[in-house]
């Protein structure tokens, strides 16, 4: 198996909940989910980011509003809704149980 397939399944899976990690303390442009990404040394694409920001959209997980910008047009920025927050809450319990079934293995 290649190693680098094996990463790039590992990090789409957990693509969702770091985007819905990000959004948990304040609203962000999609450019800006994809810089703080990549602080985060996960690197994203717009042609990846832009398909799940919409899906997240039309679950409910998120929502959006228009802002104006002074570097051209209105900007869409993305927060977590409600039932996002309720999301991400049961996500972080899944994180928490996933990583404690991962230490126990390793050991």
């Amino acid at each position: 198996m290649n190693i680098e397939n094996a990463k790039s399944q590992m990090r789409k899976g957990m693509l969702e909940y770091c985007i819905l990690l990000l959004l948990k303390e304040r609203p962000a442009y999609a450019s800006d989910v994809i810089e703080r990404l990549k602080e985060a040394e996960l690197l994203v694409v717009e042609g990846t980011l832009y398909p799940l920001l919409t899906r997240l959209k039309k679950e409910g997980l998120l929502n959006y509003n228009w802002q104006e910008s002074t570097q051209g047009p209105p900007r869409k920025y993305y927060e977590l809704s409600s039932e996002g927050r309720t999301f991400l809450s049961e996500l972080d319990q899944a994180w928490e149980e996933i990583a404690h079934t991962v230490e126990v293995l390793k050991r």
